[in-house]
C-alpha cells in the first residue's frame, strides 16, 4: 500500500513538473514602421525547449488601457493554457501577446489599426507576425494560426480576420469593440487626444460596416474562417456583437454567439480563455 501511495505521488509530481515546463517570456521587436521598440509576451508550451517542433500560434490581443502583460498578469493565461493542454482540451501552441497601448490613453496611442503617426496594423502584419513566427517556431499558415482578444483587442481580432481571412483559421472575439455606439461619440475630447484618435479609428474600421459593404468574393473568403463572439449580458458592448452576428448570418457566414452571465471585467475574460483556446485548437488543421 505504501509503495502504491509513493508511486501515485511521484506520478502527480511528474505531471505537475511537465506542466510547469511551460513559460511566459517578454521579448522586444525593433519596429521601423512605428519607429520604436515594441514589447510583447510569449507563452511557450511544455516541451518547447526540448524539441525543434513547430507549433500552431494564437495571437491574443489586449484591450484599451492595457498592454502585453495583461493576459499573463491579470488573465492568468499560463494557468489556463497549462490546464487545457495537459487535459487534451487544447493542443500545445505558442501564444503571442503584442503591446498596442498603455493605461495613459490620452497621451499614449492605443489601438490595432493605422492611425495618424501610428501605423500599427502595418507593423503587425509586415513586421511583428513574420518575425515572431520565425523566432518562435510557429507553423505559420492559415490552418495553424488564430487570433483572439478582448474589447479593443476583440474588435482588432475581428477586423484583422475580415481583412486577412487567408491568414487565420479562426477568430474568437470577447466583449468586442466593433464600432461606436451613438453614445460613444466623444465630442468632449480634442481631436489631438489619443483617446479620440483610437475611438475614431474603431469607427473608421467598423467591423459592422465591413459586412454591409462586402462583395460576394469577400463573403466567400470570410466563410473560410471560424467565428466566435462571446459577450456578457451586462456588457455595454453586447449590442455590437449581436448586430454583427445577425449581419453575418444574413450574409450566410456561420458564426457562434454566446451571451454569458457577466460584464466588461477580467473575471469574464479569464473564464473566456477556457472556451477560446479549445475553440482555436479544434479549428487548427490536424
Amino acid at each position: 500500500m505504501r509503495k502504491l501511495t509513493i508511486t501515485l505521488i511521484l506520478c502527480v509530481v511528474t505531471a505537475f513538473a511537465a506542466v510547469a515546463q511551460s513559460r511566459i517570456i517578454t521579448d522586444t521587436l525593433s519596429s521601423k514602421v512605428l519607429g520604436k521598440d515594441v514589447p510583447f509576451n510569449v507563452y511557450l508550451p511544455a516541451g518547447y525547449d526540448k524539441s525543434d517542433a513547430q507549433y500552431p500560434v494564437v495571437y491574443l490581443l489586449h484591450g484599451l488601457y492595457g498592454n502585453h502583460t495583461d493576459w499573463a498578469n491579470t488573465g492568468r493565461l499560463k494557468l489556463v493554457a497549462d490546464l487545457l493542454i495537459a487535459s487534451g482540451e487544447a493542443v500545445p501552441m505558442v501564444i503571442l501577446m503584442p503591446c498596442a497601448g498603455d493605461e495613459d490613453v490620452h497621451h499614449v496611442q492605443n489601438g490595432y489599426f493605422n492611425m495618424p503617426g501610428c501605423n500599427y496594423e502595418d507593423f503587425f502584419f509586415q513586421e511583428f507576425l513574420p518575425a515572431a513566427e520565425k523566432k518562435y517556431r510557429c507553423i505559420g499558415d492559415k490552418e495553424h494560426r488564430a487570433v483572439m482578444g478582448l474589447s479593443m483587442g476583440g474588435g482588432g481580432s475581428t477586423v484583422y480576420c475580415q481583412r486577412h481571412p487567408d491568414m487565420f483559421s479562426s477568430c474568437y472575439a470577447m466583449s468586442a469593440w466593433l464600432d461606436l455606439n451613438e453614445g460613444d461619440k466623444r465630442t468632449d475630447l480634442a481631436e489631438t487626444d489619443k483617446l479620440y484618435i483610437v475611438a475614431k479609428s474603431v469607427m473608421d474600421n467598423s467591423a459592422l460596416n465591413f459586412i454591409d459593404n462586402a462583395d460576394d468574393a469577400t463573403l466567400a473568403k470570410l466563410k473560410t474562417v471560424k467565428w466566435f463572439f462571446d459577450c456578457g449580458d451586462d456588457d455595454g458592448l453586447l449590442d455590437l456583437s449581436v448586430q454583427l452576428h445577425i449581419k453575418m448570418v444574413r450574409k450566410g457566414i456561420r458564426n457562434e454567439l454566446r451571451v454569458r452571465d457577466g460584464a466588461h471585467t477580467w473575471e469574464y475574460w479569464h473564464t473566456a480563455l477556457y472556451n477560446s483556446l479549445p475553440f482555436a485548437s479544434r479549428n487548427f488543421a490536424k
